[in-house]
């Protein structure tokens, strides 16, 4: 198993009968109740994905005050700096905002500076230059909002500057002419999860006023779309709005670079989704910023030539496959210095190098955190000075984390869940200890990710038709927020394997009801996945739709494996961890709890079966007998630790020996505490 335990959603199959009445296809159901949606109304709306759903820019507060000078801009003919970040997000807001002011007559500058020689956000020397180019006002996109010092800087070379941003503010904001970032004190914007490009959308529906909305909308949302899912913002509400719109205005851009770098990547003419921009389009967008070229990826978004948009197509295509094989030497590298340590990693993982190409960095921390389920920071070492990204896991926050060490930082920006930072490589052995101990303080930060979470358990291989798995569609776009549907097939039987894609990946093949399952298991090998033969499994996967010479059949994509075994055997090893003393994960302890109601229903069963008499019996039928007398909801383990408890409060005399029970009632004069046991403090520990 790659998850240490897997959590199912509690099935309702009343309630998905319902949702599938109002036209909901079965698995797409199963997904909904999972989810927690329990209403019809809840589904229809979590099912919009219309124009309705954008809310008026112009709550967002200081808008009106950079409308207005942008608008003043653009009459006095005033030459613009649209100043950006190097990464996806960062690109394509700078790219959607340069457009349309030069669209409106606008003399415009973009800049996005170079992610190896100048860093992050603005810095005194890009405003130097500026300043020289005839520049006097600069709006930035996707960064800025913890500048203050070269706001300050920009004050004094004669710049004006308006800031938009989506990233976490500081006690104080930077001192311009306006700042549009819906997570500053008193913004009643009600979307507080837009990306950097959501915003640059939101400030051009603002300047172009409410009549051109919609047409502005449409022109500008494939940009705002890849932005947003390649910065990983939650694909609810708004969002999801903007980003099945501008998945669907992709299909057929106008924009002669993106055309030609769906081309390049093989694209064309297919079906785009979130999916598809995460793992094609922005690995190929990120790579110009990654590898010290970010104007490249502007020059591709801003072109009107065909032939210039192909060229730069191709190039973009090439830096992406050497930033693979940069990657993939400092993440072997980790790997090798992890593995040398005594001990595994806890809390967090804090790695140094001197020769690390920063521009990757971010990528390797975010794969160590799929290995480890930790948070992640990697810090590059150059001429005194640490460069840092840091991925979270879990609920671990990383923008509190770096606040809690501002005074080792020289600078540091980002959110919850992606940041950076940069120190005196001095600091650094203070800041790592820092971090370990604000770490070893928020258990949430590992392990968050170490559970499986399952939307529901497929009751029938017969569902997995063509038809079923092509209409989960319609809970599109996934991402952050709207993950992709990961069911359970219990019982699956391994029919054959084999490795491919260099033995990198394994092909499997199941059945189970008479059904024969082809699936894919990506950066697993055959041994790695324990797979045999005959071999009977629980498989958890997301399916799709695979076409292969013409030919659409349905691959279940493996996300995890483990040895199958009844529903009864698995509450059965959950208890016996707990009482052999191992640590439970947070879920697990809930799950075997006991309540108030659950003492008093065993309670009663064990004075009906030994009133007379003690008993004696097989243990197991027993506790399935005493287990389904509560309910179909009761869990095994909870009886288990039900009758522990009572046997520790001295109410009962309880043996267990070569599979047989022997359970007789213990006469009691006074009233007992069963919350004070020790099994039920021990339990309750596992919950903190």
């Amino acid at each position: 198993m790659k998850f240490q335990s897997w959590k199912l959603s509690q099935p309702n199959g009343a309630l998905a009968e319902r949702f599938q009445r109002m036209g909901v296809s079965p698995l797409a159901a199963l997904v909904l109740v999972g989810r927690g949606y329990e209403t019809e109304e809840d589904v229809r709306q979590f099912l919009r994905r219309d124009e309705g759903l954008l809310h008026n820019s112009m709550q967002m507060r200081g808008m009106q005050s950079a409308v207005a000078r942008i608008r003043q801009a653009l009459a006095r003919k005033e030459r613009i700096c649209v100043y950006g970040d190097y990464d996806v997000d960062g690109i394509t807001s700078t790219c959607l905002l340069t457009s349309y002011l030069r669209s409106e007559g606008g003399d415009v500058l973009p800049y996005v500076p170079n992610r190896l020689t100048e860093g992050y956000s603005l810095n005194k020397a890009a405003l130097e230059r500026l300043k020289g180019q005839g520049v006097s006002l600069i709006v930035t996109v996707d960064c800025g909002i913890t500048n203050l010092n070269e706001a300050a800087c920009a004050a004094q070379l004669g710049l004006d500057l308006v800031v938009t941003d989506h990233h976490e503010c500081l006690p104080r904001l930077p001192r311009c002419c306006a700042v549009v970032n819906p997570h500053q004190p008193m913004c009643p914007y009600p979307n507080k999860e837009l990306a950097g490009v959501g915003v640059a959308l939101k400030l051009v529906l603002a300047l172009g006023g409410r009549e051109r909305q919609q047409a502005l909308f449409r022109e500008y949302a494939d940009l705002a779309a890849i932005g947003t899912v390649a910065d990983v913002m939650e694909l609810t509400g708004e969002n999801r709005a903007i980003v099945s719109l501008g998945l669907a205005h992709l299909q057929t851009t106008r924009r002669k670079g993106l055309a030609a770098l769906l081309r390049e990547a093989g694209l064309e003419g297919k079906r785009l989704t979130a999916t598809t921009v995460s793992f094609s389009l922005a690995p190929r967008l990120n790579a110009a910023g990654r590898m010290g070229c970010p104007n490249l990826a502007v020059e591709l978004l801003l072109t009107e030539d065909e032939q210039e948009a192909e060229l730069l197509a191709r190039e973009l295509c090439e830096l992406n496959r050497q930033r693979q094989a940069v990657e993939m030497d400092i993440f072997n590298h980790c790997i090798a210095q992890l593995s040398q340590r005594t001990a595994p990693p806890e809390g967090a993982i804090i790695l140094a190098g001197e020769h690390w190409h920063q521009g990757v960095v971010g990528i390797v921390a975010s794969r160590l955190v799929e290995r480890y389920h930790l948070p992640v920071f990697m810090i590059c070492i150059e001429g005194g000075k640490g460069k840092g990204s840091c991925r979270s896991a879990g609920g671990f926050n990383l923008f509190e984390a770096l606040e809690e060490c501002a005074d080792l930082l020289d600078t540091f920006g980002g959110h919850e869940q992606a940041a950076g930072f940069t120190l005196p490589e001095e600091n650094l052995p203070q800041f790592r200890r820092r971090i370990l101990d604000i770490a070893r303080e928020a258990p949430q930060a590992g392990g968050g990710e170490d559970q499986l979470l399952l939307d529901g358990a497929i009751p029938d291989a017969g569902l997995l038709t063509l038809e079923n798995v092509a209409a989960l569609e319609e809970l599109e776009p996934f991402g952050s927020g709207n993950p992709k549907p990961t069911f359970l097939l219990e019982g699956a039987c391994v029919t054959g394997f084999a490795s491919i894609g260099g033995g990198k990946h394994t092909r499997v093949q199941f059945t189970r009801d008479g059904v024969q399952l082809s699936a894919i298991f990506f950066s697993t090998t055959p041994q790695e996945a324990h797979l045999r033969v005959g071999a009977v499994k629980d498989v958890a996967f997301y399916p799709q739709i695979n076409e292969f010479r013409g030919v659409r059949s349905v691959q279940l994509v493996l996300t995890d494996l483990r040895r199958s075994c009844s529903p009864e055997q698995r509450e059965l090893q959950l208890y016996r961890r707990f009482h052999s003393g191992r640590a439970l994960t947070r879920w697990e302890a809930e799950h075997l709890l006991p309540q108030r109601q659950d003492f008093v229903v065993v309670w009663h069963l064990i004075c009906k079966e030994c009133g007379q008499a003690p008993l004696e019996d097989q243990a197991e039928e027993f506790l399935l007998r005493l287990t389904r007398k509560q309910g179909p909801e009761a869990p095994v383990s909870r009886t288990l630790l039900c009758l522990e408890v009572f046997r520790e409060r001295g109410l009962i005399d309880l043996r267990v020996k070569e599979e047989h029970l022997y359970i007789a009632l213990r006469p009691v004069a006074e009233k007992v505490d069963l919350e004070s046991s020790e099994v039920m403090k021990r339990l309750r520990r596992n919950l903190k």
